[in-house]
């Protein structure tokens, strides 16, 4: 009689990397709480990077926005003048949605492709991407965890305002944006930034064992964009 071993539990195939995604508002410490997980050896990716190479001269979405936006977006190398279209989009709600329609969907395909390469060249619990418009936009993705950044109102105000905006376009880009606290609701995590560094380093510390303790568990299904 033929008999079979049993396979052991090495020979399982690894769980799939759980996907998290980082949000919140503008000026919230997004950039340097995603810099916190990646010290920790998380892999990370920011979505408005992979925007900024969608809308790059030869990217895949710089001809679209070309066409609806003008040339007189762009500068004599084709680069496109973000200050100016920022103006534009933040006064325009319209203008707002066209330019989301255009460059979301490709920030969505280099997501997916990102996390699906991810499979085969890390063996870590848990990869984060950080996406500004996360509950703003259309649902397109399942994600197991979200984490907010978040700050008190003023705090964010003042933190919008010095990066050389006057304050009522500061108000129009936080405006724009669903309300911290209703951000803050909706995610499995919250780390407040308007604290010490060492306060938020150690939030991001208590998150990453959590996350890091169990990678067979999907605890939270959670969809967003872009």
């Amino acid at each position: 009689m033929k008999t079979t071993t049993p396979k052991s539990s090495t020979d399982a195939p690894p769980a799939p990397i759980r996907r998290v995604v980082l949000t919140g508002g503008v000026a919230t410490g997004k950039s340097h709480v995603l810099e916190l997980f990646a010290t920790r050896g998380v892999p990370t990716v920011d979505a408005d990077q992979l925007a900024h190479a969608a809308v790059a001269p030869g990217g895949p979405a710089w001809h679209a926005v070309r066409c609806h936006f003008g040339a007189l977006m762009f500068d004599a190398q084709g680069r496109l003048d973000r200050p100016r279209l920022g103006k534009l989009v933040f006064s325009d709600d319209s203008a707002r949605t066209a330019l989301n329609a255009i460059v979301h969907p490709h920030v969505r395909a280099a997501i997916t492709k990102w996390f699906s390469d991810l499979e085969s060249r890390t063996s870590a619990p848990f990869a984060i991407v950080a996406i500004p418009l996360f509950y703003e936009t259309q649902p397109a993705q399942v994600f197991d965890w979200v984490i907010v950044t978040a700050c008190q109102d003023d705090t964010q105000l003042a933190r919008v305002m010095a990066r050389g905006l006057p304050e009522a376009e500061a108000r129009q880009r936080i405006d724009a944006q669903l309300p911290t606290a209703e951000k803050v609701r909706r995610a499995d995590h919250a780390i407040w930034t308007d604290s010490t560094y060492a306060a938020t380093s150690r939030r991001v510390a208590e998150i990453y064992r959590e996350l890091s303790a169990d990678p067979h568990s999907n605890p939270h299904l959670e969809t967003g964009g872009p």
